[in-house]
Order: structure tokens, then sequence, then C-alpha cells
């Protein structure tokens, strides 16, 4: 840390009590009062040097001389610098100090120790070395928070405002080409392999810096001046990055919530909560309501992570509907990065339907919709079965919001108080293309029909909608044809659709395999990669016909659980009419795949297979 010492004189104070008494032999002829501090001093020395004490000793000249009494109590800096004050008047030795010079600058000022009153006079004295603090990172760091104690008076002569322009200079500066700013105790240390070249002691092994390194540093500023040094290093067009990372290091030091959940890997750094003193919920909130303002527009900038624990924060504190606002708008705009874990808000409302935060997750998730129409357009494809197969699930940002709304749905299923009509319009606002498999929707459905079992037969088939049949996977259609929870309508439907799949698969192989014999020699012979290829598609084939078998037998056992359920009502014919089709007589095999390919999204061809399973035929 920089320092400059004046005079040369040696210690002529000595303290007793509340009062400062100087030991020159002569008698005091002046006392000075400053806050309850009185000083014995002499008049020459002062009034020499300072126009505001020589003015009030000319006004005094009139009383009696022996009993001068001034009072100085708004002196800024107080008693303390006023003592260094005195000591300059005196000559006696003083040292000016990044901590000190701040509160003399603004004490100079206002008792007028300027060039009129003597050459090297304290004001001057003072702002050489203010320009000297300026150079280095450190001293204009601590001459920053110095200026705290003397504020309006620091205002007014522009210290505040030089301290911060130096900082974000040197913030908004490269390291790596202008060094390593050495603050703390790491000034004390010197490198390995330092240099001295020109009067320049330089490394020549200099150490890496990261973008972070000013982060610690600015964070045990206060917030008005915090402020002021963000917005002036983002006027130094500082990159969104950096700036969005002192705002979180910033936050999580000084918000309790925020800070246990810090994410930074450095040692050094953790815990910062712990050193900190806690903030009353009052200045937390404005804190947080201020970050927030403080955060850059840019998408993407600042993790949604620590957006939405801020937003769970906000809702602790009772912060603004508009900064609550502000941070549902940020998250929406970048929802396709957030974690499942991070989106369940626990319901911190007066009035609790519910266990978690519902309503503020649609205005997050209609707000995603809002900004992504255009990209959501642009999109709009029909996903091939290839995709479908390998189960890509990263296609675009609406898949990815698909895949935490039916897993945000899944996890909020099993709260009772969770009505049907939230969610159903949850559930709805995500388009059926945005899911290359419904099987995320298809489990959250089921988790909520076991946790309602209250749910009336309508209001179960109309939240079975949400359920696109032929986008289950075989493992889903299983366990929907299985399911007793579902509407008979959804089962038949789920059994015809992997029917279909099934065929058309089989189909497929076996056209693979008329091709295949086809192309043999004239001697009845495949070369050898053919012939390999031939074999695997036989064990293929071979495959898939164990898949039609269970299937059968699983028809055939669906087949007997709907003819036990329709045993208990008064006739065959109004559990048909429920189910919406019309049981044919059995036919011969070549009639039902007529009628399989003229009516695809009828159930009839499903009944028609399960009646002739027992001749083993599939239709």
């Amino acid at each position: 840390m920089a320092c400059m010492k004046l005079g040369s004189k040696p210690e002529a104070f000595h303290l007793d009590g509340q009062t400062l008494l100087c030991s020159t032999g002569l008698p005091s002829d002046v006392i000075i009062e400053v806050g309850e501090m009185s000083f014995h001093l002499h008049k020459f020395p002062l009034l020499s040097r300072s126009g505001v004490i020589e003015n009030l000793i000319g006004e005094s000249s009139g009383e009696d001389e022996r009993n001068c009494i001034l009072q100085l109590h708004d002196i800024p800096g107080g008693a303390k610098t006023f003592l260094l004050v005195a000591k300059f008047c005196y000559g006696v030795k003083i040292e000016l100090t990044a901590l000190n010079v701040v509160s003399l600058r603004c004490a100079a000022e206002h008792l007028q120790m300027n060039e009129n009153f003597g050459e090297g006079n304290l004001v001057s004295q003072t702002e050489n070395f203010l320009n000297e603090v300026f150079g280095d990172w450190t001293d204009s760091l601590k001459a920053l928070e110095a200026c705290e104690e003397v504020l309006p008076h620091a205002e007014e002569l522009h210290i505040v405002s030089r301290c911060i322009n130096s900082l974000a200079v040197k913030a908004s500066a490269d390291p790596s080409l202008v060094g390593w700013p050495e603050s703390g105790g790491e000034a004390a240390q010197s490198p390995v392999g330092t240099v001295l070249w020109n009067g320049i002691l330089t490394s020549s092994n200099p150490h890496p810096v990261s973008d972070d390194w000013w982060y610690e540093d600015v964070s045990c500023l206060k917030l008005p001046m915090y402020k002021r040094l963000i917005l002036a290093v983002e006027s130094r067009a500082m990159r969104p990055e950096r700036i969005s990372g002192s705002l979180m290091y910033y936050t999580k030091k000084y918000l309790p919530l925020m800070g246990r959940q810090s994410s930074f890997q450095n040692g050094n750094r953790a815990a910062l909560g712990s050193t900190v003193s806690a903030l009353s919920d009052a200045d937390q909130r404005n804190l947080l309501e201020e970050i927030v303002e403080l955060l850059p527009d840019q998408k993407g900038v600042t993790s949604t992570k620590f957006l939405l624990r801020l937003l769970r924060t906000s809702m602790l504190l009772h912060a603004s509907p508009s900064c609550r606002e502000n941070l549902e708008k940020r998250i929406g705009a970048q929802l396709d990065q957030a974690v499942l874990e991070d989106l369940i808000i626990p319901n911190l409302g007066y009035s609790v339907e519910t266990l978690y935060d519902i309503d503020c997750v649609q205005r997050i998730l209609d707000h995603f919709m809002l900004v992504d129409r255009d990209v959501t357009d642009s999109t709009n494809c029909i996903v091939d079965e290839a995709q479908l197969m390998v189960g890509s699930h990263s296609l675009t940002r609406m898949t990815m919001v698909a895949n935490l709304v039916d897993g945000y749905l899944a996890e909020v299923a099993p709260d009772v108080n969770l009505k049907l009509q939230k969610f159903q319009s949850l559930a709805a606002v995500i388009p059926d293309y945005a899911r290359p498999l419904d099987d995320g929707i298809y489990r959250a459905i089921d988790i909520y029909l076991k946790a309602h079992p209250w749910l009336t037969d309508s209001e179960r088939e109309l939240i079975c909608r949400l359920v696109n049949c032929q986008k289950l996977s075989l493992e889903a259609s299983t366990h929907a044809a299985q399911n007793e929870r579902l509407p008979l309508r959804l089962i038949v439907q789920v059994l015809f659709f992997e029917q279909l799949r099934l065929r058309t698969s089989i189909a497929g192989w076996f056209f693979v395999s008329d091709n295949l014999e086809t192309s043999q020699d004239p001697s009845g012979n495949l070369a050898l990669p053919r012939r390999s290829t031939t074999q695997d598609e036989i064990v293929a084939v071979d495959d898939m016909r164990e898949r039609v078998s269970e299937l059968e037998k699983e028809c055939l056992s669906m087949k007997k659980e709907i003819e036990k359920l329709v045993t208990t009502k008064r006739s065959w014919n109004i559990f048909c009419r429920r189910l919406g089709f019309r049981l044919k007589p059995n036919s011969s095999g070549p009639k039902a795949s007529n009628n399989a390919k003229a009516s695809p999204s009828s159930t009839t061809p499903l009944l028609n297979t399960s009646q002739n399973q027992h001749s083993g035929k599939l239709v």
C-alpha cells in the first residue's frame, strides 16, 4: 500500500482523558473542541496554515484571549482527522495512506488549507498523494471505502467518481496485458522468477489471470458504491458475462439464502455468508431488487439456476411485484436451460391451495412460448421414426422445455389439492410436435390419476386426451395396456396402434427378406457378405415374431378382462355403445385385413385380432 510521510519533528502530543495536550513547553492559548475531544493548542501554527481557523481566531480576538475556545464539530473525519491536521500544522511526522488521505483531503478543503496560507499546504499534499493512490487497484479500493465516512464532502470534491473511474478502468482492462493487480496479502509476496529490468520489477513466468479476479475485492463495497461501479464498468463495454458473474458473487455473499448455494469452485471463496454480518429483511429486499435491475438484459448471460433461486428468495423476502415479474420474464426467455429441481418452487402465498407455485411456473412457461413463437413456427416439423427410436430429446429448445414440463408435472401430480384445470392448462401449453415421445406426459397423467382416484370418467377421458397413443414407446404402451386407471377407450387405442406398428414393422422385414431372395445368383448361392446379412435378417424376423406372439397373448388377456367387465353390465350392447364400436362376427383373415385398411382409426380391427388369436392368424 502506498504511503507518504510528511513532517520531521517528533511526537509532541499526549492524550489525557478526552483532552489532547501539546508538550512544546509553551502554555496553550486556544482550545479547539471537536466532538467530545478538546485540543489545547497554540494559535500561530494553526492560523498560519488554515484560513478558517484564522477567521475564527480573528472573530474571538475581542474576547478574553486566555480563554479562546473554538468549535469545529463539523470538520470532516472528526477528532481523529483533526489530530492529523494539528500535527501537520506543527510539523510533526505523519503518514498519509489510502485509508486516511480522503478524510484529510476533505478536512483540508473545509479548513481552507491551500497555497494562500503556505507553500506545500495540506490541500496540495493530499491531492498529489491521491493521484498516486488512483494508480493502484488496492489503494483505489481502500480510498473508495474511506469515502463512506465523509461522503458528502468526497462527492463535492469528486473523489468518489475518481475512485470509481480508476477501478472501472482497471477491471475492464485485459489483466494479461496490464499485469496482475496485486491485492491483499498477495502484494507482500514476491513471485518466483522475478526479474529487475530498467528499475521495474517484473515476473519471468506470469501466472494466468481469470476474468473473475476482481469479484471478491469489489464485494466489500456497500451497495450504493458497488452499484455505481457496476454501471461504470458497463459503460466501458465490459462483457456482460463478467458483469453478471460479479453480481452473482455479490448477491451470494450478502443474501444468506443465496450464499448457501454458492457454485464457485475456489476453495478460498467458500462459506462467504459466514464472515458477513446478516442484513435485515428490508435491507436484503432492497439489495435483491437493486441486483435484479443491474443484471444484464442479454439472454443466457446469467445462469437460469441463479435466476430461479433469486426468484424463490424474492418470494421469501416479499419483493415488489415488478421485481418478481422481471425475474419471471428473464427465466422464461431461457427456460430451456433450467433444471427440474430448481423449478420446484414452494407455494409461499397467503392463500396456499397447492404445495407448489403452479401459477408462477405457468407464467414463466407462457413467457417462454411468447419469446419462442418465431422459432417455434420455423421448426414446426414432423419428427421421423428414426429419431424416435434413438430417443432424440434435444431437437429444439421447445423439445427441451417439453421434457422439463413433463418432469415438473410428474413432480407436482401427487398433490391432492392440484386441480384438474391447472394440470391440464400447464400440460396443454406444449405443442404436440415438441414431444418426440409422449412417455413423459403419460407418466405424469398416470401419477395424477393415482393421486386423484375420485375423478369421474369424463374427467379421466379429458385429461387422457393429452396423450398421443401413436407416440408411446413399447414400454409405455405395455404399461398402458395393463393400467386399470386409464379409460377403456384409451386402452383400446393403445392396443390398436401397437398392433398397427408391429404389422408395419413385420411387413418391412418380409419385404427386405423377399428382396434378398431375389438377389441370389443363378447357382443359388449368396456371396459371403450377403449370407451374413441374410442370417441377421432372419434373426431379426424371429425376434419380431416373438414380439407378435407376446402381443397376441396380451390382447387375449385384455379381451378376457374386458369380458369380465362386460358381465357386470346389463347387456353387451350397452357396453359396445360406450366404447363407440360394434362387434362383428368372426370372419376370415383377408376380409378382416381389408376392414383394417379401410378404417385404421377404428378399434374394430383390434377386436377382430383378439377373436382370431385362437386360429393363430395376425389381422
